[in-house]
């Protein structure tokens, strides 16, 4: 008697036949599938931070490991790798197996500023996978207090009426808060000298003891002094006000639209990962950011949280390469 089931079962049989080699060449040709962020992470995940602990970008990192290492069951381990103004470990992360087992806490100035900056700058931004905005710290512009100007417009008025007397100060050439102060004088049309030091510390002192009349700090560094009387605060460098300094205006709010020099942190990983790893890993720091407790350690460092997208992330960094490659230009800014 015929079994009308003989056709089928011929039939599975030689699909099965063609499939599994099909999956086989999948495999090894390593194309991403489903089961990769399933398995992920099969590993120790290392986690670099191109700076010394006990800063901004370290703070981060290490929150982003400890919760990614409750979340994923598997260590997320953070490494200091420093040198170079951050250029050291942010190469590292580049160069890594992309294979989401090394993630890098990546300060975004470090592949939209670097860049023009750097003639010899060893990676670019196409050498990474953008996974998620952590968190944004915003810059405030201070004066000393015996600075006459009180608001931004007379601050100006003050640096048109003696070009090139005023002066800014900053942590050094191709910095945050030098690229700040370039782009005021260039949007602000006015002109200001510009006076480097090593580091935030000791251009905070001669602010202090006004060698220097103004420059932009991280709100964290300068709040004390602030509070104290011996700087006075005249305009926040992003687009909203801080919680910090809620009574101080933007300078956008001033007269400088879309005026914003803040410093950004994303957590970046090497070109090529796998995008499910990406978009897993993006949900696991979207869904931390979004926690409370999280946000309300930040806000007391003067930290916003981000969020967004890769596909957003990206785009942030394409703009603020825009921004400051016009301004590097224009200011003949190199780094060698």
């Amino acid at each position: 008697m015929h079994d009308p089931n003989l056709g089928v079962n011929l039939l599975m049989k030689r699909l099965l036949s063609i499939l599994r080699p099909l999956s086989v060449l999948l495999l090894s040709a390593g194309v991403p599938l489903a089961a990769t962020a399933q398995s992920y992470p099969s590993k120790t995940v290392g986690v670099i931070v191109p700076y010394s602990p006990a800063g901004p970008t370290d703070l981060v990192g290490r929150i982003i490991a400890q919760d990614f290492t409750e979340k994923f069951g598997k260590p997320f381990i953070v490494e200091n790798k420093t040198g170079a103004s951050g250029i050291i470990g942010v190469d590292a992360i580049a160069k890594a197996k992309p294979d989401g087992h090394t993630l890098g806490i990546v300060p975004v100035a470090c592949v939209s500023v670097y860049p023009p900056l750097y003639s010899n700058l060893p990676y670019k931004a196409a050498d990474f996978a953008p996974v998620s905005m952590l968190a944004t710290v915003a810059s405030v512009l201070v004066v000393n207090a015996s600075t006459p100007a009180k608001s931004l417009k007379e601050l100006l008025a003050l640096a048109a009426a003696k070009p090139g007397a005023l002066s800014f100060a900053s942590s050094g050439v191709g910095s945050q808060a030098h690229l700040a102060g370039e782009l005021m004088a260039l949007t602000g049309n006015v002109s200001l000298l510009h006076v480097p030091y090593k580091g935030t510390a000791p251009a905070v002192n001669d602010l202090l003891g006004n060698q220097v009349t103004m420059m932009f700090g991280q709100i964290s560094s300068v709040l004390p002094h602030i509070k104290a009387g011996k700087l006075r605060a005249i305009g926040v460098a992003s687009l909203k006000r801080s919680a910090l300094l809620p009574e101080v205006p933007t300078i956008a709010e001033q007269g400088i639209p879309g005026f914003e020099a803040v410093s950004r942190y994303a957590l970046m990983a090497p070109a090529g990962t796998p995008d499910n790893v990406v978009t897993l890993l993006n949900e696991k720091a979207t869904s931390l950011l979004a926690k409370p407790e999280i946000k309300d350690k930040f806000a007391g460092l003067g930290i916003e949280p981000g969020g967004g997208t890769p596909q957003q992330l990206a785009a942030t960094i394409e703009s603020e390469t825009v921004l400051w490659a016009d301004v590097i230009k224009k200011n003949n800014i190199k780094v060698e």
